[in-house]
């Protein structure tokens, strides 16, 4: 473990380097607490500007990171049943997809789809709720680090509907896929839910470019982007099998869910139901 014999020591580390990179809180007073120290080294990671960090920094943090990952316990592709399988449903190409409850970022796909915003640099507010916030933090800096040398080369910020891909570092897949959603505001439209259901083809597509075999989409822009659940799902399902039914790069498409009305609402469109509400696309 480098030159240090446990987590905690690695932990006590990271922190300190963190807070000497911060510069703004380095008279701030690190906490005793395990839990209250892994908490403080989240809210460095999420405010920290994309700049590059010591080798030996990294190191000890990727040591600390990848050990985290394998005690929350990193999820194969091969355990998790298809939607044929899992719901009996008989679906179009249901074999070949997966409704999966559990944190998207225990999941050993070759690419997870981060719901970004439009600066595609991770979300900056400590310890937010967010999945762009949790991916980041589980990532490592180095994430942060090439979404800011992509972001510089483009020029401009990320249209909606478009999709980036990066390395996962430490992250139990291979890659990230990062789209950044429609953001809703009064009136749900035909344009937001067109883009939407780009986010989703752009994902796909460039999973299929790089030869991967398996992708897991969060629930797209429908946290604080206000996408209408039941509608977001109808619009990711119809894509998805659209796209299967043109293109056979890809084994295995995950919806990834957090919350049990997710859950619910996937499933009943996987079986036969819909929302009454719909866009034109």
């Amino acid at each position: 473990m480098s030159q240090f014999d446990t987590q905690e020591e690695q932990l006590e580390y990271l922190v300190r380097e963190l807070k000497r990179d911060s510069g703004r809180y380095k008279d701030l007073v690190i906490p005793k607490g395990k839990l209250e120290k892994r908490r403080l080294m989240r809210s460095f990671m999420n405010i920290r500007m994309p700049e590059p960090m010591d080798e030996d920094f990294l190191k000890v943090q990727d040591q600390f990171l990848q050990q985290e990952a394998r005690e929350k316990g990193i999820v194969s592709i091969s355990r998790l049943a298809s939607v044929k399988e899992e719901l009996g449903c008989a679906m179009e190409h249901g074999e070949r997809m997966v409704l999966w409850r559990g944190d998207i970022t225990t999941l050993a796909a070759d690419a997870i789809v981060n719901a970004a915003n439009s600066q595609l640099l991770g979300c900056f507010v400590p310890c937010h709720g967010c999945i762009d916030n949790a991916i980041h933090s589980a990532a490592g800096v180095q994430l942060r680090e090439e979404c800011s040398r992509i972001m510089k080369a483009q020029g401009h910020s990320e249209p909606a509907g478009t999709a980036k891909i990066t390395s996962g570092y430490n992250l139990p897949c291979r890659y990230v896929i990062h789209t950044v959603g429609p953001i809703v505001a009064d009136t749900l439209t035909d344009e937001d839910c067109r883009l939407l259901a780009g986010c989703y083809e752009s994902c796909l597509r460039l999973a299929a470019e790089k030869g991967l075999k398996s992708i897991a989409f969060c629930c797209i822009s429908t946290g604080e982007f206000h996408f209408p659940q039941e509608i977001a799902a109808e619009i990711a399902v119809k894509t998805v099998r659209d796209f299967l039914r043109e293109n056979g790069e890809l084994d295995t498409v995950i919806f990834n869910v957090f919350k049990e009305r997710d859950y619910e609402i996937y499933r009943e469109i996987f079986c036969g139901g819909s929302s009454s509400v719909s866009c034109s696309l």
